[in-house]
């Protein structure tokens, strides 16, 4: 066995190092933190691309190419930038790639990120669709960034998003999620298993009988590098009921919460499937990665970021909202989530981005 090739399912931080060291990763030295259990963060480089229209480049286009088309106005990030909101920007990241034929790997905004409603994508050249990167895919990498809610301060090598990487295909069958629950315990209560494991919505009335938060229509600029520091009451409004119920109006952006708590085991790891057209008129989850030791001896729900499309909607207490799909890990991570990573939302409940101060 060569030093590149790997057991079936999700790389773990051990092997993700191994690929920076033989150069499938090629990137400046790694930060602080930049590996995580079972994924590599991906750092903003020095400069944006102002762009008319979300776009993909397609078989056989790069994105340099389509940026002469699309492209607007170049943005030096250096002294820090301003991304405003309902504005999309292309930004060349710090890492490239060049994957094996048997590894693939699939992108996603990190979880700070999604509860900011910062749509972060990821774009290759020749890609024809965001976040999904082929197997043996040799090109740079971009993050395609549009502030739904606040504008936002970024420099360079910020991390907005992230990127796991697979060998071959690792996912639990429904079968097999019953198997693995009825050993570990994926869920406090009865598990909803149906092409993954389900999850509701908690709409329960908690402290004050706030059941989530509902961002503001206009507000200042968030930078973020300031962790903890702006008030809540000036970025969100809280949303209350006692009727176990909310009405989700057209257009803007909640956090709410899952009902249950969730264990993502040591040898696993979790994605969380991004839309369901089937449970109603909204998108929930930005951000879906979840890691392995991820409720792991701390039970922990599912922050939910859901965004309401065309039509109002009644979104009642434990009304199914979505999925996790689980894979095995090809190892185990020698860092769990939580264990010594300094992981912000492990034990979480509602909770806000790190960005705000507690309620």
């Amino acid at each position: 066995m060569t030093d590149l090739q790997f057991a079936p399912g999700v790389l773990a931080c051990q092997q993700i190092e191994r690929l920076l060291a033989a150069g499938v990763i090629d990137a400046p030295p790694c930060a602080e933190g930049q590996v995580q259990p079972a994924s590599l963060d991906l750092r903003l480089g020095d400069r944006a691309y102002r762009v008319r229209a979300s776009f993909l480049p397609g078989t056989g286009r790069s994105v340099a190419d389509r940026l002469t088309e699309f492209g607007m106005h170049e943005v030096d990030l250096t002294p820090g930038a301003v991304l405003e909101k309902g504005c999309v920007y292309l930004v060349p990241l710090q890492e490239r790639l060049a994957l094996p034929g048997d590894l693939s790997a699939v992108a996603n905004a990190k979880s700070s990120t999604g509860r900011l409603d910062l749509l972060t994508r990821t774009v290759t050249d020749g890609g024809t669709e965001f976040d999904r990167i082929a197997p043996g895919y040799d090109g740079p990498l971009y993050a395609e960034i549009c502030p739904r809610s606040f504008s936002i301060l970024v420099r360079p090598g910020m991390r907005l998003n992230q990127i796991r990487f697979r060998s071959g295909n690792a996912v639990l069958g429904d079968a097999a999620l019953r198997d693995l629950h009825r050993t570990t315990s994926l869920v406090d209560g009865a598990p909803v298993i149906d092409d993954g494991l389900g999850f509701s919505v908690d709409l329960s009335s908690g402290d004050a009988a706030i059941v989530g938060w509902r961002a503001k229509p206009h507000t200042g600029l968030i930078d973020l590098d300031r962790l903890g520091h702006y008030r809540p009451a000036e970025f969100w409004e809280a949303v209350r009921t006692d009727r176990r119920r909310i009405v989700l109006d057209p257009g803007a952006f909640y956090i709410l919460v899952s009902r249950e708590a969730v264990t993502i085991p040591p040898a696993y790891a979790a994605e969380m499937a991004p839309y369901l057209a089937m449970v109603g008129e909204f998108r929930v989850h930005y951000a879906g990665f979840f890691d392995p030791g991820f409720g792991h001896g701390t039970p922990a729900r599912g922050v939910l970021e859901v965004r309401c499309h065309e039509a109002p909607f009644v979104l009642e207490d434990g009304q199914s909202v979505g999925r996790l799909v689980y894979e095995a890990m090809s190892e185990v991570p020698t860092q769990l989530y939580g264990q010594e990573i300094a992981s912000n939302y492990q034990g979480q409940g509602l909770k806000l981005s790190k960005h705000f101060a507690a309620p």
